[in-house]
């Protein structure tokens, strides 16, 4: 690997704590980045997807930057997700985080507009044109629509701010023949793949599940870095029910909110529309597998206490997010 890593390994992909009717919980916000920080992250993502980017408002964006910087006080990174779909947009986005202090930006393909190769290759080097910060690339097909191709990385990796790419396809060989064409560094975007990522190359991971315990991910990396796959698929296999509760019910988010509140981690499990909290029977989905949990470090589900009506509906904010 060419360049130094300026993000970390262990990044957590931050939820934003919220208050019963929506509004950013900023006391909140600073103990959880604390509390992840404490438990080994080493790089936090605010404003990203789980952090509920497409309904937080542009000055709440900037906030959570200012805010990660004056909690992490040095102990970790603070990089700067969502962007935006509009280029223009994106970039007086990544250009403010810059003047406030992030440490390095994640740059979402454009969702909903399906653009081009050649569209998307534009939108991603104009926008790290515009900052001296470090860039991660974000693919998730999923979510956007579109895929960044593999000719297309390779491309951006020439890019002398475009260091990394985290990614969210699960496609294997591709990541290997990313890994031995360029010099990116590679972040796993999926929970249940962080260590079959780590184990062909990738730095580290940006984590849902990280929201609730990020020292067995700290375990893990660690591990993985001295060569002891044994330690790290131990781990792996301790987190596996605790992921499965997260990323595959409801949205990551959501599970992850609802999680926070039941373990007394966060004020509410609340999330803005069109996010809504789980179902009863969603819910139900999430306990059982909550009760096969074991022995995962800095987490006790015997205190779990969720609360069903306090995560029903979404909030609809005073100030909407991003239209103009």
């Amino acid at each position: 690997m060419s360049a130094e890593n300026p993000f970390g390994q262990v990044l957590v992909a931050l939820v934003t704590p919220m208050t019963a009717d929506g509004e950013v919980d900023w006391p909140g916000v600073e103990k959880h980045i604390d509390d992840v920080i404490d438990a080994g992250a080493d790089g936090i993502v605010v404003t990203g997807t789980t952090g509920e980017t497409s309904t937080l408002t542009d000055p709440e964006k900037i906030r959570l930057v200012e805010v990660g910087k004056d909690v992490a006080a040095g102990r970790a990174k603070i990089i700067t997700g969502g962007g935006s779909n509009e280029t223009a947009h994106a970039i007086e986005l990544y250009k403010h985080s810059e003047q406030v202090g992030a440490d390095g930006i994640m740059i979402v393909t454009p969702y909903y507009n399906k653009p081009t190769q050649a569209g998307i290759l534009t939108h991603f080097r104009l926008v790290a044109d515009a900052t001296d910060l470090p860039v991660i690339l974000y693919d998730i097909p999923g979510r956007t629509g579109v895929p960044i191709k593999y000719e297309t990385i390779l491309r951006l990796a020439k890019h002398p701010n475009i260091l990394a790419i985290k990614d969210a396809k699960g496609d294997f060989s591709e990541v290997s023949r990313v890994l031995n064409q360029t010099d990116l560094m590679y972040f796993s975007g999926d929970d249940a793949n962080v260590l079959p990522h780590l184990s062909i190359g990738a730095t580290g991971l940006i984590g849902v599940t990280a929201n609730i315990a990020p020292a067995p991910y700290r375990t893990m990396v660690d591990a993985v870095n001295r060569g002891d796959l044994a330690a790290a698929t131990a781990e792996h296999r301790r987190l596996e029910p605790l992921v499965r509760a997260v990323m595959t019910h409801v949205p990551g988010t959501v599970a992850a909110k609802y999680i926070l509140h039941g373990l007394g981690r966060i004020g509410s499990p609340r999330v803005r529309l069109p996010l809504v909290g789980p179902e009863e029977w969603e819910a139900a989905l999430i306990e059982d597998e909550i009760d096969l949990v074991q022995g995962v470090p800095g987490v006790d589900f015997h205190n779990f206490r969720p609360d069903r009506n306090a995560a029903a509906g979404g909030a609809l904010p005073k100030v909407a997010g991003t239209t103009r």
